[in-house]
């Protein structure tokens, strides 16, 4: 069995497994090829993993030849046309919206596993890229605040007079949002976090936040997980307490995204000119829209005086840390289809293995995406 790690393109700084995990994978018999430079960019060089035990090939070799291939972002279509079928490739692949690279995947008969889509369950924690990576984009959408904000987060008394502690808005208690509250209190500013879940306002609590509670919630208690769309009457009030809460927030950091579809505009213009002069929103569901109607991804927009940084690809601003977190993440997830000797076995019994494959012999076979697929 040969696993192949791919140099990752345009600008993405992560990379899919680091040398101490392919230590692990010697240890199991499989072998690894790393393309020259793979890891530069997360500070893992060459040199580390060939002390770890693999070889250094070129892309071209890695993709006609290995047996499982590694590329954290989604692949191109000329990176697929280079590989012939029957080979699998796992990464992040976002496949909810790529419906048409994924019936591309599945014409060239090329097995693919989306980390992305793997169920969000109790089990299968060790593997959720998801989370591990929204932990580090939270922590660091909090610090980019305190950055851009042009005042102090925590309060101060000084001869000169006494500063007040900035007031921070979370929108969307999942991961990321828990992480940014941990770290905005730590900084010192008092947290306000909104939440369709009500059953995240313990662990709100917990973290020294204050939870705004809207009733009339749709239940999300079937959705692995995931973020549910809302009744428009429930939109409505919702917007209603944000608009209450915005007006008197210095930083908003929002990180709402619903699997398959846009992000929901939880920011209006109406509300942006509430804002005070100064105050900063970072929207971490840039990539997919984002959550004010004034975002545009990778971008620093100044509406007004309010700053509106758009940034979904905050885990790469810390490479190593990530890099670390995401191999993990594969390599518990490699042991499940992964024999003790390193052969492959597909077992499509496992909940986790049948949810994270998008495309096998030909096909389309995972049920989310297929439901995507319907509907466009």
């Amino acid at each position: 069995m040969i696993a192949g790690i791919l140099k990752e393109k345009n600008g993405e700084t992560r990379v899919s497994l680091v040398p101490d995990v392919v230590k692990q994978l010697q240890q199991m018999s499989v072998t690894v090829w790393v393309e020259q430079g793979a890891g530069d960019t997360a500070y893992f060089n060459d040199n580390a993993y060939m002390q770890a035990g693999a070889v250094i090939k070129p892309a071209a070799d890695i993709l006609s030849q290995a047996d499982i291939i590694f590329t954290l972002q989604p692949p191109s279509r000329a990176l697929i046309d280079q590989v012939p079928a029957g080979k699998i490739i796992i990464g992040i692949l976002q496949p909810l919206y790529r419906v048409g690279e994924v019936e591309y995947w599945a014409s060239k008969q090329i097995t693919t596993f989306s980390l992305d889509t793997i169920p969000r369950t109790t089990r299968a924690q060790t593997m959720d890229v998801l989370s591990s990576q929204a932990n580090i984009a939270g922590y660091k959408a909090v610090l980019l605040a305190a950055c851009s904000y042009s005042r102090y987060f925590p309060m101060f008394m000084t001869a000169a007079g006494s500063i007040a502690p900035a007031k921070v808005l979370i929108l969307g208690a999942g991961v990321a949002g828990l992480q940014a509250i941990a770290t905005a209190r730590r900084l010192g500013a008092v947290v306000e976090v909104f939440d369709t879940r009500p059953a995240v306002k313990e662990e709100v609590m917990s973290l020294g936040a204050k939870f705004v509670e809207i009733e009339g919630a749709a239940d999300a208690s079937k959705a692995g997980g995931y973020a549910v769309e809302q009744s428009a009457a429930y939109q409505q009030q919702q917007q209603q307490k944000i608009a209450e809460s915005i007006a008197k927030a210095d930083i908003v950091i929002t990180t709402a995204q619903i699997p398959g579809k846009a992000a929901p505009v939880l920011v209006t213009s109406d509300m942006l000119d509430q804002m005070r002069p100064g105050s900063v929103i970072i929207d971490l569901a840039a990539a997919t829209g984002g959550n004010t109607s004034a975002t545009k991804n990778n971008e620093t927009v100044h509406y007004r005086d309010v700053t509106i940084i758009g940034n979904s690809s905050l885990p790469a601003t810390m490479p190593a840390d990530a890099s670390k977190l995401y191999a993990k993440n594969v390599f518990n997830f490699l042991k499940l289809i992964l024999t003790k000797e390193g052969s492959l076995h597909l077992n499509f019994e496992d909940d986790i293995v049948k949810g994270a494959c998008i495309t096998h012999n030909g096909e389309v076979v995972n049920e989310r995406v297929k439901s995507v697929m319907q509907v466009a």
